[in-house]
């Protein structure tokens, strides 16, 4: 296939693009930075993430569209950051959109990025795709939870109000993405644990919601490969986990026996020094795969303790290496 995929530069994309250039498909990147050293299977044009350009010509006769454009969360979250991670999603969908229905020859199929964010703050019961509970009402949470809920629904909303009827659009509502090498959330939790903070976070009850990069990229492909699947798709791993169980499994597979706990008031100090934010770390996302688990689709690591296995083999002298 050719795939477009918006956003390829960001440290999901760059995964994925090799993986899609390894089985054998031609990649084009849009991205608003410039390009990088030539890559084999992979060709690179700049867009703004805005506007029509040059780059919509080559939406035309693609085979698919994976769209992973949008701020990166991992900042503070000040007003004017919100709005950037807002705009920047819905913008770059807009047009995404716009391209797609001026196209001569469109795509069979839209992949959206979307994120499991969308889900309630719980711990009584799994979100799934069909009785998962939509947040932004939750009591006794932070107010501007509630806009990151909002920016997913719009996020959705651009690529489902766009006039695309000859294109199957499937919204990817991804949790936490564990994957090798600097610039993922994984790398920032290994690192941690060796410097001895890798305890609970606030008691550490509330769930983590993840999923191994090899499996996403299997997702990504079985979604392409399968057209009967459309709207929204979880893509985590079916077993999320408490947040202290968590990080024990990741202290224990490095041999490290003890990980100092925060409180939530250290919490926001650790958050504020690394410039991100609490949400990201408090916020009780418990997110199954029930359609892709419907579909068929079986996980190369359904549990974490595997998975954590796996990325510490990896890490970091093959961080580079293309996940099969």
């Amino acid at each position: 296939m050719r795939i477009v995929l918006p956003g390829g530069a960001g440290h999901i994309g760059e995964f994925l693009g090799r993986a899609l250039v390894a089985l054998g498909h031609q990649v084009v990147v849009l991205s608003r930075r410039p390009a990088p050293a030539p890559t084999p299977g992979i060709e690179w044009l700049h867009w703004d993430g805005r506007t029509l350009g040059p780059w919509a010509g080559r939406i035309d006769g693609c085979d698919a569209v994976v769209n992973l454009a949008g701020r990166s969360v991992s900042c503070r979250y000040t007003a004017a950051n919100l709005r950037e991670m807002m705009d920047s999603r819905v913008h770059s969908t807009r047009v995404i959109g716009e391209a797609i229905a001026r196209a001569d020859r469109p795509p069979a199929t839209w992949l959206q990025m979307s994120t499991a964010t969308i889900y309630a703050h719980r711990f009584d019961q799994a979100n799934d795709e069909t009785t998962g509970e939509i947040g932004g009402g939750e009591p006794g949470v932070p107010d501007y939870w509630a806009y990151s809920v909002r920016i997913a629904e719009n996020w959705e909303a651009a690529q489902r109000e766009s006039g695309t009827p000859d294109t199957r659009q499937v919204a990817l509502r991804t949790a936490i993405v564990m994957s090798p090498g600097r610039g993922g959330a994984f790398h920032v939790l290994r690192r941690l644990t060796r410097l001895g903070l890798g305890g609970p976070v606030a008691g550490g009850k509330q769930y983590v919601s993840w999923i191994h990069g090899q499996d996403l990229v299997r997702a990504v492909t079985f979604l392409l490969d399968h057209p009967e699947l459309t709207g929204p798709v979880n893509l985590a791993a079916p077993n999320p986990l408490p947040h202290r169980d968590l990080m024990r499994a990741l202290r224990a597979a490095q041999g490290i026996p003890v990980g100092l706990p925060a409180t939530k008031w250290m919490t926001e100090l650790g958050a504020f020094a690394l410039r991100s934010d609490t949400e990201l770390l408090l916020k009780s996302r418990r997110v199954v795969p029930g359609r892709l688990l419907e579909a068929g689709f079986r996980f190369d690591f359904p549990d974490w303790p595997a998975a954590v296995t796996d990325l510490l083999r990896r890490e970091p002298r093959h961080h580079n290496a293309v996940m099969p």
